[in-house]
């Protein structure tokens, strides 16, 4: 559920409504004091940093075997022998986690997605990074 509100609904109510809004300041007459495009430089700004952290991720479950990944039109699976890596950003409130494949999917070399939300966890790793690594290093070692 928070993948979905992050995903689809903050970026497709965030852009637009912020985007009127900074579009209608440029219709408004500032006397000299304030450039009316600074808003619609920042409105540019952020909506690029929601596309980057928010509407690129994916849902994501994972079993024994495989690593099931949705982005709410199409859902596949990724062999856990398929992961190189994983890693996560903490400097993003969100923690999104990367996790890296050896050959790309159909939805590319990188999935991110953001694990469950903690609170007052900052700076800390998510448990599921370490996870998802033992996992991929158990498929790999039975290969």
């Amino acid at each position: 559920m928070q993948t979905f509100l992050m995903k689809i609904i903050f970026p497709s109510l965030w852009i637009p409504l912020f985007g009127f809004g900074a579009i209608t300041m440029l219709f408004i007459p500032s006397g000299g004091k304030f450039p009316m495009i600074f808003p619609l430089l920042i409105w540019i700004v952020v909506s690029f940093f929601i596309y980057w952290t928010c509407i690129r991720l994916k849902a994501v479950s994972v079993d024994e075997n495989f690593l099931y990944v949705s982005n709410y039109h199409k859902e596949i699976s990724i062999p856990l022998s398929q992961i190189y890596d994983v890693t996560e950003n903490l400097w993003i409130n969100i923690h999104p986690v990367t996790i890296h494949l050896k050959t790309p999917s159909e939805f590319g070399e990188k999935i991110v997605f953001m694990p469950t939300l903690r609170y007052f966890a900052w700076f800390q790793s998510h448990p599921i990074v370490d996870e998802l690594k033992t996992l991929a290093a158990a498929k790999q070692f039975l290969r």
